[in-house]
């Protein structure tokens, strides 16, 4: 089953405007143009290496963009720091988890928590834990000794310790057996449904991204080619020939 597309405000949640950011003087993004709406999940899918991360990157300070504006909640945060960024109801799960690998799973649940509202700690702990059962299952065990699904659930399970009003997942199903993959997603959907959680998420996996998005956009080195309902791009014969069908992945 789809995601039952929600009526858009008038001004988006996330505004990206003309983007352009740059490693030393290779540009890695050209004039990108992006929204996201409360409510939403939106999608951008393209080949490795076509910028993805980047812009995820970029949204969240590092690297910042040269040109262009990014704009969240009507605030501009296209040059804050980092940390700033991240105090706004901002929470990342990143491309290649990056758990804490000597902390325990608590430990790093812990590590993404609200420090100044512990009032919330348990609820938000509980809510982790009935998402991911396994990650209650092994709450006492080292990070870098979990499987890379465990992994992938403790990366997002830390981002939702701090009650973001928008999650950014940055390739969530990278080397994950398929079976991993579907929960991951049936998870996203759920905090999406469920808790009218605005999700953007990067993903080299077309099929599952743009069956699970609202709205999904196609980036090719750096700029984006396409962008429509997910379905739509999702029946595109053009998506389907370049990411669907032993194409670019």
């Amino acid at each position: 089953m789809s995601a039952v597309a929600q009526t858009p405000a008038t001004e988006p949640l996330l505004a990206i405007r003309g983007v352009h950011t740059y490693y030393g003087k290779i540009q890695a993004l050209r004039g990108v143009d992006v929204d996201v709406f409360a409510g939403e999940i939106v999608t951008m899918i393209g080949a490795n290496g076509a910028g993805k991360s980047t812009l995820m990157m970029t949204i969240c300070g590092n690297p910042q963009a040269r040109e262009g504006q990014i704009v969240y909640r009507g605030q501009d945060i296209t040059h804050m720091p980092t940390h700033d960024i991240m105090s706004k109801s901002i929470a990342q799960s990143p491309e290649g988890r990056r758990v804490f690998g000597r902390m325990t799973v608590m430990e790093n649940l812990q590590m993404g928590a609200i420090l100044e509202d512990e009032k919330y700690f348990e609820d938000d702990l509980r809510k982790v834990f009935e998402l991911f059962p396994r990650l209650k299952e092994r709450r006492g065990q080292r990070g870098g000794t979990l499987s890379g699904g465990e992994q992938q659930m403790l990366a997002i399970g830390r981002a939702l310790m701090s009650r973001p009003k928008l999650l950014l997942l940055d390739e969530p199903s990278l080397g994950l057996a398929p079976l991993i993959v579907k929960q991951i997603f049936e998870v996203i959907r759920e905090l999406n449904e469920s808790e009218g959680l605005t999700v953007f998420l990067v993903e080299q996996n077309a099929f599952h991204a743009l069956r699970l998005a609202h709205r999904g956009y196609v980036m090719v080195n750096g700029t984006i080619t396409m962008s429509g309902a997910g379905r739509e791009l999702l029946a595109r014969e053009e998506v389907r020939s370049a990411y669907l069908e032993g194409g670019a992945h």
